[in-house]
């Protein structure tokens, strides 16, 4: 072990147990320093960003991963105000779960607190940055962040922003983080660090996931890989449906929560894929369909680009301009297609069958399902959770967008009155 990340996670097991005992009103004071620091330092923060684009264009990142990286004065202005928001919430730590009085006469109850030291590992969007360390802090969690050597510069700008600013306020610069050190065995390091780390959240793809299942001696919660779903009934109002199935596509096709498979009921696929098809098209969007879809778009693809779909195409996540299209018999083949494919993220069903719309929740065990909505809606802000840490696609301890009380723990306290056990 590097005497670089020792340091460092001793620094932050020492920084948590400041924040831990921190008020709510000193949390909020340090959200709303950060929040006027990344304005104060916007100029750098998008200069050290145009950097990282500029280097992502030479190395010829795609399009989807450029919009990934990318910062704007509007995202900035952005993350300001998720902080402030933060700021707003509730706070979870101390909040008491329950309280019984046991038959010995002891007072027993279960009390929030923080989980301690996070380290967080995740790819491109700089964002994440800001996300993470903002609800660590509110939460009482000390953070060390691993971000992608693509936006190695953007990161480390958004931290000095936020280690300026618990300066500031008196708070321990070390309670967040960053590994600025692109060495790859600084990863593997960290997933080893049980010493001072209580937990690692992965933030990328499947390979990333992987590594940190397979090498991490610290509990490990992944998420955020998403091959999401839509299915169109037949008794959906299609006009509606278009409108959805755009949303979900198009808003913003480069993040977990965006369309990657869209599957039709036989009896409506002749009128609605042409429909949705031509909409489609006018954002670019490439379909892959599968037999019948294929034969109903090489009739009319409405102008969008269609191809037969590969074997693979309906176990990926595009995060790009790219749909998978396929026509099913109905509800029972929507359901075992996606229960065959899916990564447990978001899937939706269209229906005005109240009926197909219970099976459905019932039976589709993915992170949050929906009824006649986009699958874009599976996020903390969206959630009314301030934002989000990851999306949890797991079923220990936390699952969909880890806000605040996903960031918590508890212990169990004990009042008694010279109590001892028989």
């Amino acid at each position: 072990m590097s005497d670089y990340l020792t340091e460092m996670g001793r620094a932050a097991r020492a920084a948590g147990r400041v924040l831990a005992t921190l008020s709510t009103a000193r949390k909020n004071e340090a959200l709303l320093a950060i929040a006027e620091e990344i304005e104060a330092q916007r100029e750098q923060i998008l200069a050290a960003n145009g950097q990282d684009i500029a280097d992502g264009r030479n190395k010829g990142l795609s399009d989807a991963l450029l919009d990934r990286l990318l910062l704007t004065e509007a995202r900035i202005a952005a993350l300001a105000a998720d902080t402030r928001r933060i700021a707003t919430l509730p706070d979870p730590v101390g909040t008491e779960l329950e309280s019984r009085l046991l038959p010995n006469g002891m007072r027993l109850s279960r009390r929030r607190i923080p989980v301690g030291v996070l380290g967080v590992i995740y790819e491109a969007r700089p964002n994440v940055t800001i996300d993470v360390a903002t609800l660590c802090l509110k939460t009482g969690n000390a953070t060390i962040l691993r971000g992608g050597s693509e936006t190695l510069r953007s990161n480390v700008a958004l931290v000095q922003a936020i280690q300026s600013a618990l300066e500031k306020v008196g708070l321990p610069q070390t309670a967040v983080q960053y590994i600025n050190n692109p060495n790859r065995e600084l990863v593997a390091q960290l997933l080893r660090l049980d010493q001072y780390v209580d937990m690692i959240i992965p933030r990328g793809g499947s390979g990333l996931h992987r590594l940190c299942r397979e090498q991490s001696s610290i509990p490990v919660i992944t998420g955020g890989i998403g091959i999401c779903h839509i299915f169109v009934d037949e008794s959906a109002d299609l006009n509606r449906a278009v409108d959805i199935v755009e949303n979900a596509k198009v808003q913003r096709p480069s993040v977990c929560n965006a369309l990657d498979t869209l599957l039709v009921h036989t009896a409506v696929a002749s009128q609605f894929l042409p429909q949705v098809a031509a909409r489609l098209a006018r954002s670019g969007v490439a379909l892959r369909a599968e037999g019948e879809a294929h034969s109903i778009l090489q009739g009319d693809s409405g102008g969008a680009q269609v191809m037969a779909a590969g074997p693979d195409d309906f176990d990926q996540e595009w995060l790009s301009l790219i749909l998978g299209v396929k026509v099913v018999a109905g509800l029972d083949e929507a359901i075992q297609h996606i229960q065959t494919h899916s990564t447990d993220h978001s899937e939706s069903i269209l229906t005005n069958d109240w009926a197909n719309a219970s099976r459905f929740v019932n039976e589709i065990d993915s992170s949050a399902v929906f009824v006649n909505a986009s699958t874009r809606f599976n996020d903390g802000g969206q959630f009314g959770l301030g934002a989000e840490v990851a999306v949890s696609t797991q079923k220990l301890h936390a699952r969909g967008p880890m806000g605040l009380e996903e960031l918590t723990t508890y212990k169990w306290i004990g009042y008694g009155d010279g109590h001892i056990r028989d």
